[in-house]
């Protein structure tokens, strides 16, 4: 099982990033997927997951109207377009993966999971 979040960079406050999630390794239409972020001396927290019908997708309420998620069953992937970004969303994102129809926040609830990208928020 191999995840691999992608697409963090520096950007300015009010500016956007699209993040992806690519998988292998596991069936990967029978699980949902979720973001996570770790901030310095933070916990990690969830961002946002989508279930495995692509429909209602749940935001910590945080990032609610700034952030949204989807995903793409044949390419495998799953995607975080972030808008208005604020210099508190600085932190590394990582993608995890667990076989339940729909999905949840919260971190221990997750198997698998990728190594991060980070993302900067900053003037």
């Amino acid at each position: 099982v191999q995840l691999q979040a992608s697409g963090g960079g520096l950007v300015e406050p009010g500016g956007s990033l699209r993040l992806s999630c690519g998988t292998s390794g596991f069936a990967f239409d029978y699980y949902a997927i979720g973001w996570f972020r770790q901030a310095p001396g933070s916990e990690r927290e969830g961002v946002s997951c989508i279930p495995l019908s692509g429909s209602g997708p749940h935001y910590v309420d945080s990032v609610k109207g700034r952030f949204t998620i989807s995903r793409d069953n044949a390419k495998k992937s799953v995607y975080l377009q972030m808008n208005s970004l604020k210099p508190e969303d600085t932190a590394i994102y990582y993608c995890a993966a667990e076989r339940f129809s729909d999905c949840t926040l919260h971190r221990t609830s997750y198997t698998y999971w990728g190594r991060g990208t980070l993302v900067t928020v900053s003037s």
